[in-house]
Protein backbone atom coordinates (compact mmCIF):
# COMPACT_ATOMS: atom_id res chain seq x y z
CA UNK A 1 0.00 0.00 0.00
CA UNK A 2 1.42 3.07 -0.74
CA UNK A 3 0.25 6.93 -0.63
CA UNK A 4 -1.87 8.09 -3.77
CA UNK A 5 -4.72 10.26 -5.23
CA UNK A 6 -6.71 7.29 -6.78
CA UNK A 7 -8.44 9.54 -9.93
CA UNK A 8 -12.24 9.04 -10.30
CA UNK A 9 -11.70 9.41 -14.08
CA UNK A 10 -9.41 5.85 -13.44
CA UNK A 11 -12.35 3.87 -12.30
CA UNK A 12 -15.62 3.82 -14.44
CA UNK A 13 -18.62 3.18 -13.17
CA UNK A 14 -20.00 -0.28 -14.62
CA UNK A 15 -23.02 -2.41 -14.49
CA UNK A 16 -23.86 -4.37 -11.44
CA UNK A 17 -23.28 -8.31 -12.80
CA UNK A 18 -26.73 -9.20 -13.43
CA UNK A 19 -26.25 -12.84 -11.52
CA UNK A 20 -26.09 -11.29 -7.99
CA UNK A 21 -28.64 -8.38 -8.78
CA UNK A 22 -32.18 -7.35 -9.67
CA UNK A 23 -33.07 -4.48 -11.88
CA UNK A 24 -30.66 -1.47 -12.61
CA UNK A 25 -27.62 -1.73 -9.94
CA UNK A 26 -24.44 0.94 -11.17
CA UNK A 27 -20.84 0.29 -9.33
CA UNK A 28 -18.25 2.89 -9.05
CA UNK A 29 -15.07 1.35 -7.25
CA UNK A 30 -13.55 3.22 -4.07
CA UNK A 31 -11.20 1.19 -3.26
CA UNK A 32 -10.14 -2.96 -3.39
CA UNK A 33 -8.21 -4.30 -0.93
CA UNK A 34 -4.24 -3.67 -0.94
CA UNK A 35 -1.65 -5.88 1.73
CA UNK A 36 -2.52 -4.93 4.64
CA UNK A 37 -5.23 -3.67 4.14
CA UNK A 38 -8.55 -6.31 3.57
CA UNK A 39 -11.22 -3.55 2.59
CA UNK A 40 -13.17 -2.72 -0.11
CA UNK A 41 -15.14 0.17 -0.46
CA UNK A 42 -17.83 0.47 -3.42
CA UNK A 43 -20.51 2.95 -4.14
CA UNK A 44 -23.82 1.42 -5.35
CA UNK A 45 -26.39 3.37 -6.94
CA UNK A 46 -29.75 1.28 -7.20
CA UNK A 47 -32.31 2.33 -9.81
CA UNK A 48 -36.07 2.24 -8.47
CA UNK A 49 -36.66 -1.39 -7.80
CA UNK A 50 -33.31 -2.80 -8.12
CA UNK A 51 -31.60 -4.68 -4.92
CA UNK A 52 -28.80 -7.58 -4.12
CA UNK A 53 -29.68 -10.93 -4.15
CA UNK A 54 -29.48 -12.51 -0.58
CA UNK A 55 -25.97 -12.60 0.19
CA UNK A 56 -23.48 -12.61 3.07
CA UNK A 57 -20.27 -11.22 3.83
CA UNK A 58 -17.40 -13.41 6.29
CA UNK A 59 -16.48 -9.85 7.89
CA UNK A 60 -19.98 -8.69 8.05
CA UNK A 61 -20.57 -4.94 5.81
CA UNK A 62 -21.18 -1.35 6.88
CA UNK A 63 -23.49 0.47 4.27
CA UNK A 64 -23.65 4.55 4.33
CA UNK A 65 -26.59 5.60 2.79
CA UNK A 66 -25.63 8.64 0.58
CA UNK A 67 -29.19 9.47 -1.49
CA UNK A 68 -32.44 8.24 -2.11
CA UNK A 69 -34.15 5.67 -0.28
CA UNK A 70 -33.28 2.79 0.01
CA UNK A 71 -34.41 -0.92 1.99
CA UNK A 72 -32.87 -3.18 3.83
CA UNK A 73 -33.44 -6.67 5.18
CA UNK A 74 -31.79 -9.17 7.44
CA UNK A 75 -33.08 -12.56 7.01
CA UNK A 76 -35.93 -13.30 9.19
CA UNK A 77 -36.24 -10.01 9.96
CA UNK A 78 -38.72 -7.22 8.98
CA UNK A 79 -37.83 -5.12 5.84
CA UNK A 80 -36.43 -1.76 6.81
CA UNK A 81 -36.29 1.50 5.25
CA UNK A 82 -33.21 3.04 5.23
CA UNK A 83 -32.34 6.87 4.43
CA UNK A 84 -29.38 9.37 3.53
CA UNK A 85 -26.97 9.64 6.74
CA UNK A 86 -28.52 6.41 7.90
CA UNK A 87 -25.25 3.70 8.66
CA UNK A 88 -26.30 -0.28 8.43
CA UNK A 89 -24.55 -2.20 10.55
CA UNK A 90 -24.52 -5.90 8.80
CA UNK A 91 -22.55 -8.82 11.21
CA UNK A 92 -20.77 -11.30 9.66
CA UNK A 93 -21.92 -13.93 7.71
CA UNK A 94 -25.73 -12.54 8.38
CA UNK A 95 -28.01 -13.50 5.38
CA UNK A 96 -29.66 -9.69 4.17
CA UNK A 97 -30.18 -7.48 0.76
CA UNK A 98 -30.50 -4.17 0.10
CA UNK A 99 -31.36 -1.46 -2.49
CA UNK A 100 -33.70 1.22 -3.16
CA UNK A 101 -37.07 1.25 -2.50
CA UNK A 102 -39.89 0.53 -5.54
CA UNK A 103 -40.28 3.86 -6.75
CA UNK A 104 -37.00 6.17 -5.87
CA UNK A 105 -33.55 5.58 -6.57
CA UNK A 106 -31.37 4.79 -3.51
CA UNK A 107 -27.01 5.34 -3.75
CA UNK A 108 -25.05 4.18 -0.83
CA UNK A 109 -21.27 3.33 0.38
CA UNK A 110 -21.04 -0.36 0.75
CA UNK A 111 -17.71 -1.33 2.52
CA UNK A 112 -16.70 -4.70 3.58
CA UNK A 113 -13.64 -6.99 3.91
CA UNK A 114 -11.88 -10.44 3.21
CA UNK A 115 -11.28 -12.10 6.17
CA UNK A 116 -7.87 -14.19 6.66
CA UNK A 117 -8.94 -16.93 3.84
CA UNK A 118 -9.35 -14.59 1.49
CA UNK A 119 -13.24 -15.18 1.44
CA UNK A 120 -15.95 -12.29 1.42
CA UNK A 121 -18.80 -12.30 0.14
CA UNK A 122 -21.42 -15.57 -0.23
CA UNK A 123 -24.12 -14.66 -2.64
CA UNK A 124 -27.83 -16.66 -3.53
CA UNK A 125 -30.76 -16.49 -4.73
CA UNK A 126 -32.75 -13.27 -6.06
CA UNK A 127 -35.07 -11.93 -3.36
CA UNK A 128 -38.56 -12.57 -4.73
CA UNK A 129 -40.50 -9.62 -5.98
CA UNK A 130 -43.05 -10.93 -2.63
CA UNK A 131 -40.76 -10.13 -0.33
CA UNK A 132 -39.44 -6.84 -1.90
CA UNK A 133 -42.73 -5.46 -2.38
CA UNK A 134 -43.35 -5.97 1.90
CA UNK A 135 -43.90 -2.32 3.42
CA UNK A 136 -41.18 -2.03 5.48
CA UNK A 137 -41.26 -1.70 9.41
CA UNK A 138 -42.26 2.22 10.28
CA UNK A 139 -38.82 4.26 10.88
CA UNK A 140 -38.34 5.26 14.57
Amino acid sequence: MRSRIMRAASRPTTKAEAKNFVGAVLSDPVYAPEQPSRLRASRVTFMPGGRTNWHKHAVGQVLYVLSGVGRYQLEGEPVQAILPGDTVVIPPNARHWHGSAPDSMMCHLAMSETNDKGEATRWFEPVSDADYAKPPAKVE
